[in-house]
């Protein structure tokens, strides 16, 4: 790359947070001590009044826009939204992305190590919860100076850690912008979170968690995780348009090796990221994902769950996400509106299925962009002229 795009943020060097103070999670277990791992773009005000913070999804992690190097060709996550005249403006707000505990890129988590025996937890890690990484969030933002957030936001998995934010420290949150998620998994996204977990643990090179004390990694396992979890974040209209029933050639094999292309990209992503993303940390995410449900403890009641919230809602659904499906958003909708929350609610056409939160899409980015005028004008803060 010989320069940078206008629109980006350029070049972004993540920073590490250490943490000392202990922090007792949901499973009942303690964290002595831990890093987080995060990215920020543009400037905190004199008032600290313009910081957002991003909640990224299950196999996201802090770099969420512009580039590491001059020699990237990709840009963070969610660099279509993030970064100088785009959605979340750089120019007006200061974002804050971080990598949550237990992932596996810089933030503590299975491949780091053990204080109390010098080697890597591995399966001794704890398990995380959605709730326990709002908590450890909140005191990154208490690091940083920073008492109340302007927004929120976050898509999938991250989108639960806004709805989680709102119910747990209402008074520092001030927008919320839910994206592509639910207020808690269906029976069917369970199902499918534990055939990937299954595929992982049943591997041979998995033993019993212990692979790195046998210098292997569990990559068929992950592999096979990652081409079902790819398949769910698509819509058949995605894959059909893209592959259909094109073949790598012109005649049929009759056997078992790639035949069609839809195939060859499966492969291809499993073995992408097999080699960049932890086994433990990937059984870790799924399970927070199955745990999170803030209704279970108010009798399944979600209205009563999101009493405590206090900031206005945007919540976005995608029409071909069958991942995440607009129903889910609308139960959240309806929850908030008889709990007398203020809720907006947005609904795109897309074929792109549950991966359309991630893209540029016209309406969406319009939507998205008049939530963060919202946000602007309510902080006070300055017109972008």
């Amino acid at each position: 790359m010989t320069e940078m795009p206008r629109e980006s943020v350029g070049l972004v060097t993540p920073r590490t947070a250490h943490f000392d103070d202990p922090l007792e999670l949901a499973c009942g277990k303690t964290l002595p001590a831990y890093d987080l791992v995060y990215e920020t773009y543009g400037t905190l005000n004199a008032e600290r009044s313009n910081a957002v913070l991003i909640c990224h999804a299950l196999s996201g992690h802090h770099h969420a826009a512009g580039f590491h190097s001059p020699e990237d060709r990709k840009p963070g996550w969610w660099d279509a939204h993030i970064g100088p005249g785009k959605s979340i403006d750089t120019e007006r707000f200061f974002v804050v992305s971080l990598n949550n505990l237990g992932g596996c890129h810089g933030s503590t988590g299975p491949t780091s190590l053990n204080p109390e025996t010098g080697e890597p937890w591995g399966p001794d890690f704890p398990m995380m919860t959605v709730l326990d990484w709002v908590h450890s969030q909140a005191r990154l933002a208490d690091r940083l100076g920073i008492q109340r957030f302007a927004a929120i936001i976050g898509g999938s998995l991250g989108g639960m850690q806004v709805l989680q934010w709102a119910l747990s420290y209402p008074d520092r949150i001030a927008h919320a912008g839910v994206i592509a998620a639910t207020p808690k998994l269906s029976a069917q996204n369970i199902a499918f979170n534990e055939v990937a977990r299954q595929a992982i643990r049943s591997d041979p090179d998995f033993f019993d968690g212990r692979y790195a004390d046998h210098g292997t990694l569990p990559r068929r396992g992950l592999k096979l995780a990652r081409m079902v979890g790819h398949i769910t974040y698509l819509s058949e209209d995605a894959m059909g348009s893209k592959f259909g029933r094109d073949l790598r050639s012109a005649d049929l094999n009759f056997g078992y090796d790639v035949e069609f292309q839809v195939e060859s990209y499966l492969r291809h992503q499993g073995d992408t990221f097999s080699s960049s993303f932890d086994a433990h940390t990937y059984l870790l995410m799924t399970k927070a994902l199955d745990y999170f449900d803030p209704a279970a403890d108010h009798d399944g009641d979600l209205s009563a769950a999101v009493a405590p919230a206090t900031c206005p809602f945007l919540v976005v659904s995608f029409s071909s996400d069958w991942r995440f499906p607009p129903s889910r958003s609308r139960e959240l909708v309806n929850a908030l509106i008889r709990a007398g929350k203020s809720v907006s609610y947005a609904n795109i056409d897309s074929p792109h299925g549950h991966d359309a939160f991630l893209l540029p899409e016209p309406r969406y980015q319009a939507i998205f962009t008049a939530f963060m005028e919202r946000v602007a004008h309510d902080q006070g803060l300055e017109d972008r002229s």
